[in-house]
């Protein structure tokens, strides 16, 4: 989760919603990212979209069953249909998201996915609080 958090970061000083993600595959990072749709202008650019691209091209395969997902907030629904078809092996996030996350949707992972939340909750949450925070100052 420290790597994601540090893309959530990246992507907070580059002005994109910080969300962070890391896809590990038999204790090796192999996809590290942040949000990128500003930079991209494309909507579809979340972080998860963009590790889940870079860690099948790596292994070379659409599905990712022995990698674990690593993303600072609940994905939304389209980055839960994409772990779905990918059929990743875990996936934990940092905080739930009650507007936007798939678990509030009744959207489910694939049914071999493991999934936790909670782990590293209060820096997850705070730097999302922090950036919106600020959108509202200025």
């Amino acid at each position: 989760m420290k790597i994601a958090l540090e893309e959530a970061f990246t992507a907070f000083h580059k002005d994109e919603v910080p969300i962070g993600a890391a896809i590990i595959y038999k204790k090796t990072v192999i996809a590290r990212a942040h949000n990128l749709t500003e930079t991209f202008g494309d909507i579809t650019a979340h972080a998860e979209m963009l590790v889940i691209h870079l860690a099948s091209h790596f292994l070379g395969k659409k599905y990712i069953r022995e990698c674990t997902l690593y993303v600072t907030v609940e994905p939304c629904i389209m980055c839960a249909g994409a772990l779905f078809w990918a059929q990743i092996g875990r996936v934990v996030c940092g905080t739930n998201s009650s507007k936007r996350g798939f678990l509030c949707t009744g959207i489910k992972l694939h049914p071999r996915t493991q999934f936790k939340s909670g782990i590293m909750k209060n820096k997850c949450r705070n730097i999302l609080q922090k950036f919106f925070l600020l959108k509202r100052k200025i």
